[in-house]
């Protein structure tokens, strides 16, 4: 402590001029703040930092003052070209050249606010008191800049923009609409919904998630639209994130909603700006992560993972058509198979006899019982998805193709499945293709196997009892205190217009009920 005591009544050498020169910092006894000694303070900040290789420290004098400073800053965070030529040639050469008129300085004392308003030609500048914030923002690409004499630590804004070009979604292609998609940089994302148009009412929430590796999360909203009770709830999750890293969006979603239990997704993941800027219109609330493209809207219902943005682009009787068309692929992907198990073991006599007769005559010699035939083709072709998923682009579609045309065709020759379950199976997951949202297609092929189950064990009844407990969950199930359910339950006709018939924009006039928003009017 005499030590350390000692160095802080060094005088005699320049210093920056600040308003607690004559006094004692009040951050002076507490472990970790900066104490204006330059020697101590570089001392601690090395002991913290200089284990890591790529962790640079660059002394320096500040023109012909005198005063030493140095600034810290990660190789491959922080864009070097920046550093020098507006950080490093502000403060060694053009110091003095600039200002040589009028001497900044007088026996070696600098203004801070001289050196941050009219010597650094940077954009961002903060200050930082402690070393444990300095730490947190030179290791996300930020540059610290250390003063001798000063209780303040600048952070200048010098992030490395390594980022790619916004594409398309690949996850969510569109044959009419935007060909934009979010970024793993959030400040591009945030630009993207600035873009969409003039708005005064979008508002952007910074937050910061992840009790070791701290990543930044914005929470947006339409401040006119939006139901205050939604928001707050929202952030009240956020806040509630305790975790060590966040690395997806993915892990921010489980962590946020109502029911974890459930198989089906609370809050909805798009790659699309124009999804998320029409979920903001209707109230909706959106989760922006930076590192990832996928951004998080809440609440959701079920309606909403079934339909696509291009609903809106066309014109209204085609985009019913296909909305109907997904309704229908969604049933056929979760019942098509049960329904087969239940007819060929139970109900045989439901079947029209030709048609009984042929499929009698395409199971002779299949040694195994309907369910096992079914789930042999089924574990199959899930696993010829997958693997076409996680093989490289080129080769990922080919291999699917032909390993389930090999597959199946070798499986009917060797006799152990039906030409008629290799046609179910095939409708099957053609179906689940037509789902726009990949998530919202997992569930479904999740509880496939659990309606095959029940077919197998009670036929056609087992099958409805299966789906009478599916809806009694759906309607059970909340997203941020809206019913998964709606707008089926509760009953709202004016919710409807939007629902599995999308109606003329004419007649859309105002937004959806269950959100209880500011303003129900969409025009006008």
């Amino acid at each position: 402590m005499k030590w350390w005591k000692s160095k802080i009544k060094q005088t005699q050498k320049p210093s920056i001029q600040s308003d607690k020169e004559q006094k004692t910092p009040f951050f002076q006894d507490s472990k970790g703040q900066i104490t204006g000694d330059f020697d101590l303070d570089l001392e601690l900040v090395k002991q913290e930092m200089a284990h890591n290789s790529d962790v640079h420290f660059r002394e320096f004098n500040i023109g012909r003052t005198g005063i030493r400073a140095a600034i810290i800053f990660v190789d491959g965070l922080s864009d070097k070209d920046l550093i020098d030529k507006h950080i490093m040639k502000s403060l060694m050469l053009n110091f003095c050249e600039e200002y040589k008129q009028e001497t900044p300085y007088v026996k070696g004392t600098i203004s801070k606010e001289f050196i941050k308003n009219q010597v650094l030609s940077i954009s961002e500048v903060e200050e930082a008191h402690h070393i444990k914030e300095l730490m947190t923002k030179v290791l996300t690409g930020s540059t610290a800049l250390l003063i001798d004499g000063s209780y303040d630590v600048y952070i200048l804004g010098t992030i490395k923009a390594n980022k790619r070009n916004i594409e398309e979604p690949v996850s969510e292609a569109l044959v009419r609409g935007p060909r934009v998609g979010f970024t793993e940089i959030i400040s591009d994302n945030t630009a993207l919904l600035r873009r969409h148009g003039e708005n005064e009412n979008l508002s952007l929430i910074k937050f910061q998630v992840g009790k070791r590796a701290k990543k930044e999360l914005v929470i947006a909203y339409m401040q006119e639209i939006a139901d205050p009770e939604l928001i707050e709830e929202v952030k009240k999750r956020v806040r509630k994130i305790d975790i060590d890293h966040v690395p997806e969006s993915g892990y921010v979603e489980q962590l946020i909603e109502d029911n974890y239990l459930s198989p089906f997704p609370q809050v909805q993941s798009t790659e699309r700006p124009d999804r998320v800027i029409s979920a903001l219109m209707e109230g909706r609330a959106a989760i922006l992560l930076d590192g990832t493209p996928f951004a998080l809207i809440a609440p959701v219902t079920f309606s909403m993972l079934l339909q696509s943005p291009e609903d809106y682009y066309e014109r209204w009787i085609p985009g019913t058509l296909f909305r109907l068309l997904r309704f229908g692929a969604a049933i056929v992907t979760l019942f098509a198979p049960a329904l087969y198990i239940s007819f060929i073991s139970f109900h045989p006599g439901l079947i029209p006899s030709e048609l009984a007769i042929s499929i009698s005559g395409t199971r002779e010699g299949v040694p195994f019982p309907s369910l096992i035939e079914a789930l042999l083709m089924e574990v199959a072709i899930e696993i010829l998805r997958e693997a076409g998923l996680r093989l490289p682009k080129p080769i990922g579609p080919a291999m699917g193709i032909v390993g389930g045309l090999i597959i199946g065709e070798a499986a009917v020759q060797a006799g152990i499945v039906s030409n008629i379950m290799v046609i179910v199976v095939a409708i099957t997951a053609i179906s689940s293709f037509a789902i726009p949202s990949y998530s919202a297609g997992i569930p479904l092929r999740i509880l496939r196997f659990v309606a095959m189950f029940g077919a197998a064990l009670f036929g056609l009844y087992g099958v409805i009892l299966f789906f009478l407990l599916l809806c009694s969950h759906l309607v059970k199930l909340k997203s941020f205190g809206v019913p998964y359910a709606s707008p089926a339950v509760p009953y709202r006709l004016n919710d409807w217009k939007d629902f599995m018939v999308r109606m003329p924009l004419q007649m859309m006039k105002r937004r959806p009920k269950m959100m209880h928003t500011k303003d129900e009017i969409r025009k006008g």
